[in-house]
């Protein structure tokens, strides 16, 4: 009988992983070839106890090694207790008797019983084909079902992994974790407003972003959510020149929602610089400023356009005191001392309005300086 890997390193089943190394050490020290004038005999001897100290020493597989001696055992106490008690007709050496021959109890069986008819070939019934199509649309419609629900984790895993990259600013693989979704799901409303918003605020696709948008509108139910979606509709359709439809679409999301703060700003914007309705325009950024005074600062750019939108509309006192509020926020901006220079001139104040504009050409904005040369200001 071979021996056990115990038995290479000389130790019991029962040993210890630092008996094992220690056993080890001391055989691989004995055997190793170096050592030994390189021994053919002595690296047989080597490698026996690495090949052991590696199964040993493996917890797993020391555990499937032990399994494997337990049932070698269990199979050699079964061969001797079967070799102890064998019948008294057996050999020796293990080798079975012919079998006597059989008893005959009665004749043989005529070609009229049953073994000896040919059986009839099964035909099949209206029953058995209804049965048969029930069960195949049962496992079709069972199939239809699994691929539904798979469609519907894979969709929802893929969505919640599109919103993480989205949270850490990971446009392309929130992109197309995004698209993912939408090819299982194509009318998920929030996988089609997040990938809208990509598409228009990181990629400036603006068409793509307007296509998003919409779909998500033929979904979405909720009326806060769909003013959201009319609005951004507007954004892309400013962006792409359709100002009328810009302000439809704005006009649409303050009917729904008159909280919406960025819709007013943008309807102003849009009134004042594309469609010139000046006392629009300010009504929109007067409302708009408004509500985000509650929420922000105020800002120089919206307050700068309704500054323009009074000019526009020659009140010049309201005009003036936007100006000098952006001032107050922002004193070297050079454009406000020209605009506070323009406002100046409407009000035949002319050493005011060359101070105005002597200061924005000095901030180095060129339409003062323009000014400056035209309006012979001395230096």
């Amino acid at each position: 009988m071979s021996q056990t890997l115990y038995q290479v390193l000389g130790l019991a089943p029962t040993a210890t992983l630092a008996d094992i190394k220690q056993a080890y050490k001391q055989l691989a020290l004995r055997y190793h070839p170096d050592r030994n004038g390189g021994s053919k005999v002595h690296e047989e001897h080597f490698k026996a106890v690495v090949a052991a100290y590696k199964v040993l020493s493996d917890q797993a597989r020391r555990a499937s090694y032990d399994h494997q001696l337990h049932l070698a055992k269990l199979r050699a106490d079964e061969a001797r207790r079967a070799q102890a008690f064998r019948p008294q007709a057996q050999h020796v050496y293990g080798v079975p008797m012919p079998p006597p021959q059989p008893l005959r109890t009665r004749r043989p069986a005529s070609s009229a019983e049953r073994h000896y008819v040919r059986r009839q070939k099964a035909r099949f019934n209206r029953k058995d084909y209804i049965l048969v199509i029930g069960l195949l649309l049962g496992v079709v419609l069972f199939a239809l079902g699994v691929k539904f629900v798979m469609e519907r984790v894979a969709a929802s895993s893929n969505y919640q992994q599109g919103l993480k990259a989205y949270a850490q600013r990971r446009w392309g693989t929130a992109h197309s974790f995004l698209s993912e979704t939408l090819e299982a799901q194509p009318n998920h409303v929030g996988a089609l407003r997040r990938r809208g918003e990509i598409e228009q605020l990181v990629y400036r696709n603006y068409a793509a972003a307007n296509a998003n948008y919409r779909a998500a509108l033929r979904q979405a139910d909720n009326r806060l959510l769909v003013a959201e979606l009319l609005y951004r509709v507007g954004q892309c359709e400013t962006e792409l020149g359709k100002h009328r439809a810009a302000v439809r679409s704005f006009s649409r999301a303050l009917a729904l929602d008159t909280a919406l703060t960025d819709a007013w700003l943008a309807r102003g914007e849009v009134s004042l610089f594309e469609q010139r309705r000046f006392t629009a325009a300010a009504r929109d950024l007067s409302i708009g400023l408004r509500q985000r005074a509650g929420n922000h600062s105020p800002s120089v750019k919206w307050l700068t356009y309704r500054g323009l939108a009074y000019f526009k509309l020659g009140d010049y006192p309201a005009a003036l005191a936007d100006y000098q509020q952006v001032l107050l926020l922002k004193p070297n901006n050079g454009q406000i001392y020209f605009l506070l220079g323009r406002v100046a001139q409407k009000q035949n104040r002319k050493a005011a309005a060359c101070e105005f504009f002597r200061r924005g050409a000095h901030l180095g904005y060129l339409p003062a300086v323009e000014a400056t040369r035209r309006n012979a200001c001395s230096p």
